[in-house]
């Protein structure tokens, strides 16, 4: 089935994420340096753009590849940006790269996602951590948002669990807000309907509250609970779709003594190897 998407004029592609990015005719016109005239003829089907209009409006719009890709088969012209599976022999050296990352951010846990949040790969450090949730919430693809906040998953041992969901909600929002993704807006709507499981752990109010900096996961283990901090890393000049929608996500320890669990965590596992 055809995607939507490439049905519509391309006019409407450049006017819709014009409206997304909250910028007026004439503010994408001035950075564009063309004519606002020339930009409504554009949106309104009265000039068609050339291959490079386009990629520049898509450039000042900071359109995301996957959607300019729909853009140009709108336009009626060839995709840009190339779509590869992550075990390309193209895409080697990136995967190696993500391997590499993981691997170095141990004992502390990393995973690397797609653009809706599926599982690709993850270290050592991950796994401990989540042992006890359903398994079908394991079963690939697996969404590592619903595997945190459903009342099967980790919510369960979430201390700051409507913090937490709030945050990722949040996070979503923001997300649909850059790519006009509607998955991403189903997520957020699923993730903020989850209701506090009857086994969550209620946490007295943290000591710290971190200086408003950061939100933390408070996550209840047999060690203790673990307070962590997320960082997100991406490609930083990616021409494919499937690099440009990667992103490992790195958890550090908040306090000394989430650091201190972590590495007798670790300590255990390489005994246990």
């Amino acid at each position: 089935m055809m995607n939507t998407h490439q049905t519509k004029p391309v006019g409407d592609h450049i006017r819709e994420w014009r409206m997304r990015r909250r910028m007026s005719q004439m503010d994408l016109a001035l950075e564009a340096d063309i004519s606002t005239r020339h930009l409504s003829f554009l949106e309104t089907g009265r000039s068609h753009p050339s291959r490079e209009m386009l990629l520049l409006l898509a450039d000042q719009l900071d359109i995301p590849l996957r959607e300019r890709n729909i853009m140009m088969v709108s336009a009626g012209f060839a995709p840009v940006y190339s779509q590869k599976p992550l075990d390309d022999p193209a895409l080697r050296s990136a995967r190696h790269a993500v391997d590499l990352v993981l691997k170095g951010h141990d004992p502390y846990p990393a995973l690397a996602v797609d653009r809706h949040w599926s599982l690709i790969a993850a270290n050592d450090a991950l796994f401990p951590l989540i042992g006890d949730v359903d398994p079908a919430l394991l079963k690939p693809p697996v969404n590592v948002l619903r595997l945190s906040i459903h009342p099967a998953g980790l919510a369960r041992r979430i201390v700051n669990f409507t913090e937490w969901r709030n945050h990722l909600v949040a996070r979503l929002r923001h997300q649909v807000d850059v790519t006009g993704d509607a998955v991403l807006a189903d997520l957020a709507d699923e993730l903020r309907a989850y209701p506090i499981p009857d086994g969550a752990v209620r946490g007295p109010v943290p000591a710290h509250d971190y200086g408003g900096v950061v939100v933390p996961l408070k996550l209840a283990s047999e060690s203790g609970i673990l307070t962590l901090f997320s960082t997100t890393t991406v490609f930083g000049t990616p021409v494919d779709v499937t690099l440009s929608e990667l992103a490992i996500e790195a958890f550090f320890p908040a306090d000394p003594e989430t650091a201190e669990a972590l590495r007798r965590l670790a300590e255990a596992r390489q005994a246990g190897a």
